[in-house]
């Protein structure tokens, strides 16, 4: 399979029906058009990929040497920039886009974003620990316990504590395309990615066959 990428934008999650009548839950993404900005090829970087910049945005919110990315090929301010790694990077050039038609339904993507952040939070919600009696004057329920041996006098690097809990990147991985829109724009996939609604998302073809 020829290696795909586009960004795109979570708008939320809903359900279609497919031929079977079963009702099937997506979440729909608004994905491209990404511009090229920059070829990265194998002689010049080492090697190949696109600079591609996603979503219009005002110029006064965007820094002098970030604006003059854009000024330099008289393109349109956009919010994000990152760089795709595609198959078949030679045939586009400065300006192009890239859009939701580059993929087609029953396709498989992994998909990539800041998953949502819940903020501090204690060993049982984070790492699934058990709990300790709730009778019988225990005193003691949700608390981290031993911190380890003392013999070393320390606490181990890794050990698994309360602290924050989420706002980290992560892949979920081989979901399928459901429906592809090019007039609007929008890619439908099935089952959940990560992410808040209007996140950033990286949509790539699955590594996993």
């Amino acid at each position: 399979m020829a290696r795909k990428a586009i960004l795109g934008i979570k708008l939320g999650m809903t359900q279609v029906f497919n031929e079977a009548g079963e009702a099937v839950p997506v979440t729909v993404v608004e994905a491209g058009p990404c511009v090229v900005m920059q070829k990265k090829t194998q002689e010049n970087d080492g090697y190949s990929a696109l600079k591609v910049g996603f979503k219009d945005v005002k110029e006064h919110r965007l820094t002098k040497p970030v604006l003059g990315q854009f000024k330099k090929f008289q393109l349109k301010p956009k919010k994000y920039i990152r760089e795709l790694k595609i198959d078949e990077a030679d045939k586009y050039n400065v300006g192009d886009e890239i859009k939701v038609d580059i993929f087609e339904p029953g396709e498989r993507v992994d998909v990539t974003g800041i998953s949502i952040g819940k903020g501090f939070a204690g060993g049982v919600k984070r790492w699934n620990f058990n709990r300790g009696p709730m009778s019988h004057g225990s005193m003691y329920h949700r608390r981290p316990g031993s911190g380890g041996a003392t013999d070393p006098e320390r606490v181990f690097k890794g050990k698994r504590m309360p602290g924050h809990l989420g706002h980290e990147k992560v892949t979920v991985q081989n979901l399928e395309i459901v429906k592809v829109d090019p007039e609007r724009n929008l890619l439908l996939i099935k089952g959940s990615v990560p992410g808040t609604k209007k996140s950033l998302l990286h949509i790539k073809s699955t590594v996993k066959s």
